[in-house]
């Protein structure tokens, strides 16, 4: 019998819960407060990472069995992106102000340049923190994720159907589009909502689904493909083998379609993060070390200055 996902999960943390990183919330001035962990690396001069985390989903819930491999390399900060868990509330929802967002939080903390990872719609937000900021990024971490999620049919219908519920339209009450967003992200994370334990259902719920829905609406619309070649700093993919949300050949194709970017197979779904830990993050660690390793190999001729192109 294939254990259940509560045994999964349990299988997969190798920290207990005492061991996830105490947060705080931070003033984005101008912006809003979110919740911050900030684990600080073996030495002060520790190069930085951001970690940003999947739709429904917050920094910890996403990253925590990853932090403390990290952080014997790496500071290692994550962040509640807005309208998750205790992020930024606002009048609307874009991707756009995910990433000023994250450029915000690395001025606040005293930084310089970090490398910027992202799983799934993090490894989006991740992609806009360097075209919208690229002074601040050292390199990119992109995991299982993507260039844009309507490549297919079936995502096409997904993210229309979702996109129309989540914005209320044609008379579809809040309850019955929180019932289906709730519904939908479980799938996308292959967990069932009653299968988490204590800790990471808390997380789980922290975001309302007409936020989920309203996040699933800006990945429908992101399409970063056309800019993809111009990114100028070290980028390490980390490819889900047996994702059933984003197909490994489309984490593929986004790594080819960033100069020098590297892969990083795993053989694992959707929700490795958590689910398939043991797996996992080797992986993301190798992916660090190795974009960390490589950023003297890239030199920019303006720092800081991205040619015109597209801004979509």
């Amino acid at each position: 019998m294939r254990p259940s996902p509560r045994v999964l999960l349990r299988r997969a943390v190798h920290v207990p819960s005492p061991a996830i990183p105490r947060g705080r919330l931070v003033d984005l001035a101008g912006r809003g407060t979110t919740w911050v962990t900030d684990t600080p690396g073996p030495t002060p001069e520790a190069p930085t990472l951001v970690l940003l985390h999947a739709l429904g989903c917050t920094g910890l819930l996403t990253w925590f069995p990853s932090v403390a491999p990290l952080a014997r390399r790496f500071r290692v900060v994550t962040l509640d992106q807005r309208w998750h868990g205790q992020g930024i509330q606002s009048p609307e929802f874009s991707l756009a102000d995910c990433a000023d967002d994250v450029a915000a939080l690395v001025e606040v903390l005293g930084l310089d340049r970090v490398v910027v990872a992202g799983y799934s719609m993090g490894g989006v937000v991740a992609q806009r923190v360097w075209r919208q900021h690229p002074a601040i990024v050292d390199g990119l971490v992109l995991c299982a994720t993507t260039d844009r999620f309507q490549g297919s049919p079936a995502e096409r219908l997904f993210f229309a159907g979702m996109g129309t519920a989540m914005l209320g339209t044609r008379g579809i009450s809040r309850s019955r589009t929180a019932r289906r967003a709730t519904r939908s992200a479980a799938r996308a994370l292959d967990l069932e909502p009653s299968d988490v334990h204590d800790w990471a259902l808390a997380e789980f719920r922290s975001t309302s689904p007409w936020a989920v829905g309203q996040a699933l609406a800006a990945l429908g619309r992101h399409h970063s493909r056309p800019w993809l070649g111009r990114i100028d700093v070290p980028t390490a993919v980390v490819v889900t083998t047996r994702d059933r949300v984003i197909a490994a050949e489309r984490q593929v194709a986004l790594a080819r379609a960033i100069p020098g970017a590297t892969t990083h197979e795993v053989a694992a779904g959707h929700a490795a993060c958590v689910l398939e830990a043991e797996v996992f993050v080797p992986a993301v660690v190798e992916a660090a070390r190795t974009v960390h390793a490589r950023r003297r190999d890239f030199r920019r001729e303006a720092p800081g200055v991205v040619p015109p192109g597209p801004a979509a």
